[in-house]
Protein backbone atom coordinates (compact mmCIF):
# COMPACT_ATOMS: atom_id res chain seq x y z
CA UNK A 1 0.00 0.00 0.00
CA UNK A 2 1.23 3.31 -0.74
CA UNK A 3 1.13 5.94 2.09
CA UNK A 4 1.23 10.00 2.14
CA UNK A 5 1.20 11.89 4.33
CA UNK A 6 -0.61 15.11 2.37
CA UNK A 7 -3.37 13.83 -0.72
CA UNK A 8 -5.56 15.15 -2.94
CA UNK A 9 -8.12 14.32 -4.93
CA UNK A 10 -8.72 16.76 -7.95
CA UNK A 11 -5.90 18.76 -9.77
CA UNK A 12 -8.43 21.42 -10.54
CA UNK A 13 -7.07 25.07 -9.26
CA UNK A 14 -8.28 24.02 -5.68
CA UNK A 15 -5.93 20.94 -5.30
CA UNK A 16 -2.94 22.59 -7.83
CA UNK A 17 -3.39 25.71 -5.40
CA UNK A 18 -3.48 23.28 -1.76
CA UNK A 19 -0.36 21.51 -3.47
CA UNK A 20 1.78 24.24 -4.59
CA UNK A 21 1.20 25.92 -1.20
CA UNK A 22 2.73 22.79 0.59
CA UNK A 23 5.53 22.53 -1.28
CA UNK A 24 6.57 26.43 -0.70
CA UNK A 25 6.23 25.52 2.96
CA UNK A 26 8.62 22.49 2.46
CA UNK A 27 6.70 19.68 2.16
CA UNK A 28 7.35 16.82 -0.17
CA UNK A 29 5.02 14.33 1.19
CA UNK A 30 2.02 15.26 -0.72
CA UNK A 31 0.37 14.02 -3.84
CA UNK A 32 -2.94 14.77 -5.89
CA UNK A 33 -4.80 11.69 -7.51
CA UNK A 34 -7.13 13.22 -10.75
CA UNK A 35 -9.15 11.12 -12.35
CA UNK A 36 -8.87 12.08 -16.14
CA UNK A 37 -6.26 12.64 -18.20
CA UNK A 38 -5.43 16.23 -17.92
CA UNK A 39 -4.62 18.84 -15.67
CA UNK A 40 -6.81 21.96 -14.72
CA UNK A 41 -10.00 20.10 -13.57
CA UNK A 42 -12.76 22.15 -15.32
CA UNK A 43 -10.44 25.10 -15.75
CA UNK A 44 -8.60 22.81 -18.64
CA UNK A 45 -8.71 23.06 -22.62
CA UNK A 46 -8.76 20.79 -25.70
CA UNK A 47 -7.46 21.25 -29.36
CA UNK A 48 -10.09 19.52 -31.59
CA UNK A 49 -8.87 17.38 -34.93
CA UNK A 50 -8.97 21.21 -36.65
CA UNK A 51 -6.63 22.50 -34.66
CA UNK A 52 -8.97 25.15 -32.81
CA UNK A 53 -8.24 25.88 -29.33
CA UNK A 54 -11.75 25.39 -26.83
CA UNK A 55 -12.24 25.56 -22.99
CA UNK A 56 -14.80 24.05 -20.70
CA UNK A 57 -17.11 27.67 -20.65
CA UNK A 58 -15.92 31.10 -21.16
CA UNK A 59 -13.30 31.57 -18.37
CA UNK A 60 -11.34 34.67 -17.82
CA UNK A 61 -8.89 36.06 -15.22
CA UNK A 62 -9.37 38.76 -13.04
CA UNK A 63 -8.22 38.70 -9.13
CA UNK A 64 -9.47 39.31 -5.60
CA UNK A 65 -5.23 38.12 -4.18
CA UNK A 66 -2.00 39.31 -4.81
CA UNK A 67 -0.58 35.53 -4.18
CA UNK A 68 -3.17 34.28 -7.11
CA UNK A 69 -1.22 37.09 -9.14
CA UNK A 70 1.88 36.16 -8.42
CA UNK A 71 1.34 32.50 -9.02
CA UNK A 72 -0.31 33.17 -12.27
CA UNK A 73 3.05 35.58 -13.45
CA UNK A 74 5.38 32.95 -12.00
CA UNK A 75 3.42 30.38 -14.21
CA UNK A 76 3.50 31.58 -17.56
CA UNK A 77 6.23 34.73 -17.27
CA UNK A 78 5.20 38.81 -18.26
CA UNK A 79 5.18 37.87 -21.30
CA UNK A 80 2.70 35.15 -21.47
CA UNK A 81 -0.31 36.86 -20.93
CA UNK A 82 -2.47 39.24 -22.92
CA UNK A 83 -4.93 41.84 -21.67
CA UNK A 84 -8.26 42.91 -22.65
CA UNK A 85 -11.11 45.35 -21.65
CA UNK A 86 -14.09 44.14 -21.20
CA UNK A 87 -16.67 44.33 -24.32
CA UNK A 88 -20.01 42.64 -23.26
CA UNK A 89 -23.47 42.53 -24.57
CA UNK A 90 -27.19 41.07 -24.58
CA UNK A 91 -28.50 40.41 -27.69
CA UNK A 92 -31.83 40.96 -27.28
CA UNK A 93 -34.95 42.51 -29.56
CA UNK A 94 -32.35 42.04 -32.16
CA UNK A 95 -29.86 44.33 -31.32
CA UNK A 96 -26.80 44.55 -29.32
CA UNK A 97 -27.58 46.09 -25.89
CA UNK A 98 -24.36 46.91 -23.87
CA UNK A 99 -23.45 45.16 -20.79
CA UNK A 100 -25.01 45.49 -17.94
CA UNK A 101 -28.46 45.69 -19.46
CA UNK A 102 -29.74 47.62 -16.74
CA UNK A 103 -27.57 50.41 -17.34
CA UNK A 104 -28.09 50.30 -21.00
CA UNK A 105 -31.75 50.46 -21.91
CA UNK A 106 -31.53 53.34 -24.02
CA UNK A 107 -30.63 50.76 -27.06
CA UNK A 108 -33.99 49.11 -26.66
CA UNK A 109 -36.90 49.72 -28.69
CA UNK A 110 -38.70 52.71 -26.64
CA UNK A 111 -41.60 50.34 -25.78
CA UNK A 112 -39.41 48.13 -24.22
CA UNK A 113 -37.14 51.14 -22.63
CA UNK A 114 -40.24 52.54 -20.82
CA UNK A 115 -41.33 48.76 -19.75
CA UNK A 116 -38.06 48.30 -18.18
CA UNK A 117 -37.56 52.20 -16.37
CA UNK A 118 -41.20 52.39 -15.11
CA UNK A 119 -40.59 49.23 -13.88
CA UNK A 120 -37.15 50.63 -12.26
CA UNK A 121 -39.06 53.62 -11.20
CA UNK A 122 -41.93 51.59 -9.28
CA UNK A 123 -39.77 49.34 -7.26
CA UNK A 124 -37.61 52.43 -5.87
CA UNK A 125 -41.19 53.81 -5.18
CA UNK A 126 -42.89 50.65 -3.28
CA UNK A 127 -40.01 48.71 -2.03
CA UNK A 128 -41.94 44.86 -1.30
CA UNK A 129 -41.40 43.48 1.90
CA UNK A 130 -38.02 40.65 2.41
CA UNK A 131 -37.50 38.54 -0.57
CA UNK A 132 -38.02 34.68 0.14
CA UNK A 133 -36.14 33.76 -3.09
CA UNK A 134 -33.92 35.21 -5.90
CA UNK A 135 -37.30 35.64 -8.33
CA UNK A 136 -38.89 37.57 -5.45
CA UNK A 137 -35.79 39.22 -5.25
CA UNK A 138 -35.19 39.94 -9.00
CA UNK A 139 -38.95 41.68 -8.89
CA UNK A 140 -38.39 43.84 -6.06
CA UNK A 141 -34.27 45.16 -7.11
CA UNK A 142 -35.07 45.70 -10.79
CA UNK A 143 -38.84 45.72 -11.03
CA UNK A 144 -41.48 44.15 -13.07
CA UNK A 145 -40.34 45.29 -16.73
CA UNK A 146 -36.69 44.02 -15.93
CA UNK A 147 -37.63 40.99 -14.91
CA UNK A 148 -39.49 40.09 -17.59
CA UNK A 149 -37.94 41.21 -20.42
CA UNK A 150 -34.18 40.40 -19.09
CA UNK A 151 -33.51 39.00 -15.62
CA UNK A 152 -36.02 35.85 -15.43
CA UNK A 153 -36.09 34.21 -18.83
CA UNK A 154 -31.06 34.61 -19.03
CA UNK A 155 -31.29 33.44 -15.35
CA UNK A 156 -33.50 30.36 -16.27
CA UNK A 157 -31.23 30.02 -19.30
CA UNK A 158 -27.93 30.21 -17.00
CA UNK A 159 -28.73 28.38 -14.34
CA UNK A 160 -31.30 26.07 -15.42
CA UNK A 161 -33.59 26.23 -12.63
CA UNK A 162 -36.39 28.99 -12.29
CA UNK A 163 -35.52 31.29 -9.51
CA UNK A 164 -37.85 31.04 -7.07
CA UNK A 165 -35.97 27.73 -6.37
CA UNK A 166 -32.64 29.75 -5.57
CA UNK A 167 -31.57 31.88 -2.94
CA UNK A 168 -30.09 35.59 -3.46
CA UNK A 169 -27.42 36.63 -1.36
CA UNK A 170 -24.56 34.74 -3.17
CA UNK A 171 -25.27 37.29 -5.39
CA UNK A 172 -22.81 40.17 -4.28
CA UNK A 173 -20.24 41.24 -7.19
CA UNK A 174 -22.42 38.49 -9.71
CA UNK A 175 -25.05 40.91 -10.41
CA UNK A 176 -24.99 44.82 -10.77
CA UNK A 177 -28.15 45.95 -9.21
CA UNK A 178 -29.96 49.26 -10.40
CA UNK A 179 -29.46 52.88 -9.90
CA UNK A 180 -32.40 54.28 -10.57
CA UNK A 181 -31.01 57.92 -11.32
CA UNK A 182 -27.77 56.60 -13.37
CA UNK A 183 -30.39 54.62 -15.37
CA UNK A 184 -32.73 57.59 -16.27
CA UNK A 185 -29.17 59.51 -16.97
CA UNK A 186 -28.32 57.14 -18.88
CA UNK A 187 -31.50 57.55 -21.00
CA UNK A 188 -32.01 60.93 -21.45
CA UNK A 189 -28.20 62.07 -22.27
CA UNK A 190 -27.42 58.62 -23.85
CA UNK A 191 -24.90 57.66 -22.44
CA UNK A 192 -23.30 53.73 -22.49
CA UNK A 193 -22.22 52.99 -19.19
CA UNK A 194 -19.92 49.56 -19.56
CA UNK A 195 -17.76 49.59 -16.79
CA UNK A 196 -19.44 47.53 -13.90
CA UNK A 197 -18.01 45.09 -12.24
CA UNK A 198 -14.58 43.26 -11.30
CA UNK A 199 -14.09 41.94 -14.41
CA UNK A 200 -14.24 45.15 -16.80
CA UNK A 201 -10.32 44.15 -17.18
CA UNK A 202 -8.90 40.70 -17.51
CA UNK A 203 -6.09 38.94 -18.89
CA UNK A 204 -5.85 35.32 -20.59
CA UNK A 205 -2.80 33.69 -21.56
CA UNK A 206 -1.58 33.32 -25.27
CA UNK A 207 -0.94 30.09 -25.32
CA UNK A 208 -2.69 27.13 -24.49
CA UNK A 209 -6.32 28.67 -23.77
CA UNK A 210 -7.03 28.63 -19.59
CA UNK A 211 -5.77 24.80 -19.53
CA UNK A 212 -2.00 26.37 -20.01
CA UNK A 213 -2.65 28.25 -17.13
CA UNK A 214 -2.98 24.89 -14.81
CA UNK A 215 -0.10 22.99 -16.86
CA UNK A 216 2.24 25.82 -15.77
CA UNK A 217 1.31 25.43 -12.35
CA UNK A 218 1.31 21.78 -12.34
CA UNK A 219 4.38 21.99 -13.68
CA UNK A 220 5.73 23.99 -10.71
CA UNK A 221 3.59 21.40 -8.33
CA UNK A 222 5.48 18.70 -9.68
CA UNK A 223 4.48 16.11 -12.31
CA UNK A 224 5.68 13.49 -10.16
CA UNK A 225 3.52 14.76 -7.38
CA UNK A 226 0.21 13.93 -9.75
CA UNK A 227 -1.49 11.04 -11.06
CA UNK A 228 -3.52 11.12 -13.95
CA UNK A 229 -6.34 8.82 -14.87
CA UNK A 230 -6.57 7.92 -11.02
CA UNK A 231 -10.12 7.53 -10.15
CA UNK A 232 -10.66 7.68 -6.67
CA UNK A 233 -14.07 5.34 -5.57
CA UNK A 234 -14.31 4.83 -2.02
CA UNK A 235 -12.71 6.59 0.84
CA UNK A 236 -12.56 4.70 4.40
CA UNK A 237 -12.16 7.95 6.81
CA UNK A 238 -11.34 5.48 9.74
CA UNK A 239 -8.81 3.72 8.26
CA UNK A 240 -7.41 6.62 6.64
CA UNK A 241 -6.98 5.05 2.95
CA UNK A 242 -8.20 6.17 -0.04
CA UNK A 243 -9.00 3.21 -2.76
CA UNK A 244 -9.06 3.46 -6.50
CA UNK A 245 -10.55 2.05 -9.36
CA UNK A 246 -7.66 0.07 -10.51
CA UNK A 247 -7.52 -0.85 -6.61
CA UNK A 248 -4.91 0.36 -5.89
CA UNK A 249 -4.78 2.05 -2.28
CA UNK A 250 -3.34 5.12 -0.58
CA UNK A 251 -2.86 5.37 2.88
CA UNK A 252 -2.56 9.18 4.35
CA UNK A 253 -2.37 11.23 6.85
CA UNK A 254 -4.15 14.45 5.59
CA UNK A 255 -7.23 14.07 3.14
CA UNK A 256 -8.13 17.65 0.79
CA UNK A 257 -10.92 16.57 -1.86
CA UNK A 258 -12.52 18.75 -4.59
CA UNK A 259 -14.67 16.48 -6.42
CA UNK A 260 -18.19 17.26 -5.92
CA UNK A 261 -19.27 16.96 -2.33
CA UNK A 262 -22.53 14.65 -3.32
CA UNK A 263 -20.30 12.18 -4.34
CA UNK A 264 -17.77 12.52 -2.08
CA UNK A 265 -20.24 11.48 0.44
CA UNK A 266 -21.63 8.69 -0.95
CA UNK A 267 -17.94 6.99 -1.08
CA UNK A 268 -17.45 7.10 2.42
CA UNK A 269 -18.34 3.90 3.85
CA UNK A 270 -18.72 5.33 7.68
CA UNK A 271 -20.59 8.96 7.04
CA UNK A 272 -24.46 8.37 8.01
CA UNK A 273 -26.99 7.76 5.53
CA UNK A 274 -28.55 10.98 6.99
CA UNK A 275 -26.18 12.69 6.01
CA UNK A 276 -25.71 11.15 2.84
CA UNK A 277 -29.29 12.09 1.94
CA UNK A 278 -28.55 15.61 2.59
CA UNK A 279 -25.61 16.24 0.42
CA UNK A 280 -27.82 14.56 -2.27
CA UNK A 281 -30.08 17.56 -2.04
CA UNK A 282 -27.41 20.09 -3.41
CA UNK A 283 -28.63 20.97 -7.03
CA UNK A 284 -26.51 21.44 -9.82
CA UNK A 285 -26.39 22.18 -13.95
CA UNK A 286 -24.37 20.86 -16.67
CA UNK A 287 -22.72 22.94 -18.97
CA UNK A 288 -22.63 22.04 -22.59
CA UNK A 289 -20.00 23.87 -24.30
CA UNK A 290 -20.12 24.16 -28.31
CA UNK A 291 -17.27 25.40 -30.04
CA UNK A 292 -17.69 26.40 -34.19
CA UNK A 293 -14.79 27.18 -35.98
CA UNK A 294 -15.00 29.27 -38.57
CA UNK A 295 -13.02 30.64 -41.33
CA UNK A 296 -12.40 34.45 -42.51
CA UNK A 297 -12.89 36.83 -39.85
CA UNK A 298 -15.92 38.01 -37.31
CA UNK A 299 -17.88 40.87 -38.84
CA UNK A 300 -17.08 44.40 -37.50
CA UNK A 301 -19.53 44.48 -34.85
CA UNK A 302 -18.20 41.45 -33.48
CA UNK A 303 -14.14 42.39 -33.74
CA UNK A 304 -13.25 43.47 -30.57
CA UNK A 305 -16.55 42.00 -28.40
CA UNK A 306 -15.56 39.61 -25.95
CA UNK A 307 -18.75 37.49 -24.80
CA UNK A 308 -22.50 38.23 -25.55
CA UNK A 309 -25.67 36.88 -23.43
CA UNK A 310 -28.51 35.89 -25.09
CA UNK A 311 -32.32 35.69 -23.16
CA UNK A 312 -34.34 34.70 -25.62
CA UNK A 313 -35.43 31.39 -26.53
CA UNK A 314 -34.35 31.84 -30.26
CA UNK A 315 -31.19 29.94 -29.44
CA UNK A 316 -30.26 27.27 -26.84
CA UNK A 317 -27.20 28.97 -25.57
CA UNK A 318 -27.17 31.38 -22.55
CA UNK A 319 -23.49 32.69 -23.41
CA UNK A 320 -21.33 32.92 -27.01
CA UNK A 321 -17.93 33.87 -26.26
CA UNK A 322 -15.32 35.18 -29.17
CA UNK A 323 -12.74 33.23 -28.47
CA UNK A 324 -10.60 34.09 -31.27
CA UNK A 325 -10.59 37.70 -29.97
CA UNK A 326 -9.45 36.56 -26.71
CA UNK A 327 -5.82 34.70 -28.16
CA UNK A 328 -5.22 34.61 -31.64
CA UNK A 329 -3.51 31.31 -30.86
CA UNK A 330 -6.96 30.35 -29.77
CA UNK A 331 -7.04 29.53 -34.19
CA UNK A 332 -4.98 27.18 -36.51
CA UNK A 333 -3.76 30.49 -38.20
CA UNK A 334 -5.82 34.00 -37.23
CA UNK A 335 -5.54 35.33 -40.96
CA UNK A 336 -7.76 32.72 -41.73
CA UNK A 337 -9.79 31.42 -38.95
CA UNK A 338 -12.21 32.65 -35.86
CA UNK A 339 -14.11 31.12 -33.56
CA UNK A 340 -17.48 30.82 -31.16
CA UNK A 341 -17.74 29.25 -28.27
CA UNK A 342 -21.24 28.86 -26.60
CA UNK A 343 -22.77 27.89 -23.55
CA UNK A 344 -26.03 25.73 -22.63
CA UNK A 345 -27.49 24.80 -19.46
CA UNK A 346 -29.21 21.22 -18.57
CA UNK A 347 -30.58 20.00 -15.56
CA UNK A 348 -33.32 18.31 -14.46
CA UNK A 349 -35.71 21.56 -14.65
CA UNK A 350 -34.50 22.10 -18.02
CA UNK A 351 -33.73 19.19 -20.40
CA UNK A 352 -31.54 18.81 -23.32
CA UNK A 353 -31.25 16.76 -26.48
CA UNK A 354 -27.69 16.72 -26.78
CA UNK A 355 -27.77 14.80 -29.94
CA UNK A 356 -29.34 17.49 -31.31
CA UNK A 357 -27.25 20.63 -29.49
CA UNK A 358 -24.70 21.25 -32.23
CA UNK A 359 -27.12 21.54 -35.06
CA UNK A 360 -29.44 23.62 -32.53
CA UNK A 361 -26.36 25.56 -32.20
CA UNK A 362 -25.63 26.77 -35.27
CA UNK A 363 -29.17 27.24 -36.11
CA UNK A 364 -29.24 29.60 -33.10
CA UNK A 365 -25.97 31.83 -34.09
CA UNK A 366 -27.99 31.98 -37.83
CA UNK A 367 -30.92 33.31 -35.86
CA UNK A 368 -28.82 35.90 -33.91
CA UNK A 369 -26.89 36.97 -36.76
CA UNK A 370 -23.54 35.57 -35.22
CA UNK A 371 -22.63 33.61 -38.42
CA UNK A 372 -23.84 34.57 -42.02
CA UNK A 373 -24.25 31.32 -43.25
CA UNK A 374 -23.28 27.41 -42.53
CA UNK A 375 -20.76 27.66 -45.48
CA UNK A 376 -18.44 29.47 -42.80
CA UNK A 377 -18.18 26.70 -40.22
CA UNK A 378 -15.14 24.49 -40.75
CA UNK A 379 -14.89 22.77 -37.26
CA UNK A 380 -17.68 21.57 -34.41
CA UNK A 381 -16.74 20.50 -31.13
CA UNK A 382 -18.80 19.49 -27.83
CA UNK A 383 -18.05 19.02 -24.29
CA UNK A 384 -20.33 18.30 -21.71
CA UNK A 385 -19.60 19.03 -17.94
CA UNK A 386 -21.79 17.09 -16.11
CA UNK A 387 -21.14 19.26 -13.35
CA UNK A 388 -20.93 22.64 -14.38
CA UNK A 389 -22.65 25.17 -12.08
CA UNK A 390 -22.86 24.53 -8.45
CA UNK A 391 -26.53 26.31 -7.74
CA UNK A 392 -27.23 28.17 -4.92
CA UNK A 393 -30.58 26.92 -4.37
CA UNK A 394 -32.73 27.86 -1.50
CA UNK A 395 -31.57 24.90 0.97
CA UNK A 396 -28.23 25.40 0.38
CA UNK A 397 -26.24 26.69 3.27
CA UNK A 398 -28.33 24.66 4.89
CA UNK A 399 -27.34 21.53 3.26
CA UNK A 400 -23.85 22.44 3.74
CA UNK A 401 -24.24 23.11 7.58
CA UNK A 402 -25.24 19.39 8.13
CA UNK A 403 -22.79 18.24 5.54
CA UNK A 404 -19.11 19.53 6.21
CA UNK A 405 -18.93 19.24 10.16
CA UNK A 406 -19.68 15.40 9.36
CA UNK A 407 -16.86 15.22 6.99
CA UNK A 408 -14.44 17.30 9.35
CA UNK A 409 -15.72 14.94 12.25
CA UNK A 410 -13.77 12.49 9.95
CA UNK A 411 -10.69 14.07 8.98
CA UNK A 412 -11.91 14.83 5.80
CA UNK A 413 -12.13 18.60 4.34
CA UNK A 414 -13.63 19.69 1.01
CA UNK A 415 -13.19 22.67 -0.93
CA UNK A 416 -13.17 24.07 -4.65
CA UNK A 417 -15.79 24.86 -6.88
CA UNK A 418 -17.88 21.68 -6.26
CA UNK A 419 -16.16 20.61 -3.24
CA UNK A 420 -17.61 23.95 -1.27
CA UNK A 421 -20.24 24.51 -3.54
CA UNK A 422 -20.13 28.04 -2.78
CA UNK A 423 -20.83 29.76 -6.77
CA UNK A 424 -20.25 33.35 -5.11
CA UNK A 425 -16.07 31.84 -4.30
CA UNK A 426 -15.87 29.27 -7.23
CA UNK A 427 -13.74 31.53 -9.83
CA UNK A 428 -10.23 30.53 -10.54
CA UNK A 429 -8.87 32.52 -8.18
CA UNK A 430 -10.72 31.96 -5.27
CA UNK A 431 -10.86 28.33 -6.43
CA UNK A 432 -7.04 28.63 -6.20
CA UNK A 433 -7.04 30.32 -2.80
CA UNK A 434 -9.12 27.42 -1.12
CA UNK A 435 -6.43 24.93 -1.55
CA UNK A 436 -3.69 27.68 -0.96
CA UNK A 437 -5.76 28.19 2.63
CA UNK A 438 -6.23 25.11 3.36
CA UNK A 439 -2.69 24.46 3.36
CA UNK A 440 -2.24 27.32 5.27
CA UNK A 441 -4.77 25.98 7.86
CA UNK A 442 -3.63 22.46 8.53
CA UNK A 443 0.00 23.39 8.15
CA UNK A 444 0.29 26.51 10.15
CA UNK A 445 -2.85 26.72 11.91
CA UNK A 446 -3.94 29.72 9.53
CA UNK A 447 -7.69 30.20 9.55
CA UNK A 448 -9.36 30.24 6.27
CA UNK A 449 -11.02 32.69 4.93
CA UNK A 450 -12.52 32.87 1.16
CA UNK A 451 -14.43 29.57 1.60
CA UNK A 452 -16.27 30.50 4.81
CA UNK A 453 -16.34 34.31 4.32
CA UNK A 454 -17.19 34.86 0.97
CA UNK A 455 -18.37 38.55 1.20
CA UNK A 456 -14.61 38.81 3.12
CA UNK A 457 -12.88 37.78 0.04
CA UNK A 458 -14.65 39.37 -2.60
CA UNK A 459 -14.75 42.49 -0.51
CA UNK A 460 -10.78 42.76 -1.52
CA UNK A 461 -8.68 43.31 -4.96
CA UNK A 462 -5.37 42.64 -5.57
CA UNK A 463 -5.46 45.46 -7.75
Amino acid sequence: MNAVRYLIIGSGPTGLGAAYRLKELGESDYLILEKSPNYGGLAASFVDDQGFTWDIGGHVQFSHYRYFDELMLKALGADGWLFHERESWVWIANRFVPYPFQNNIRYLPKDLMWKCLSGVIDAVRNPGARANNFKEWIHATFGPGLAEVFMEPYNYKVWAYPPEKMAYHWIGERVAVTDLKRVTENVLYEKDDLSWGPNNTFQFPKLGGTGGIWDAVAKLVGHERIRLNSEVVRVDAGARIVTLASGEQFQYEQLLSTMPIDLLCGLIPELGEKTKQTAAGLLHSSSNIVGIGLKGAPAPDLKKKCWMYFPEANCPFYRVTVFSNYSPNNVPDISRYWSLMTETSESPDKPLDRARLIEDTIQGLLNTKLIESRDQIVSTWMYNADYGYPTPSLYRDDILKQVHPELQKLGVYSRGRFGGWKYEVSNQDHSLMQGVEWANHIRLGVPEVTYPYPNVANANYAK
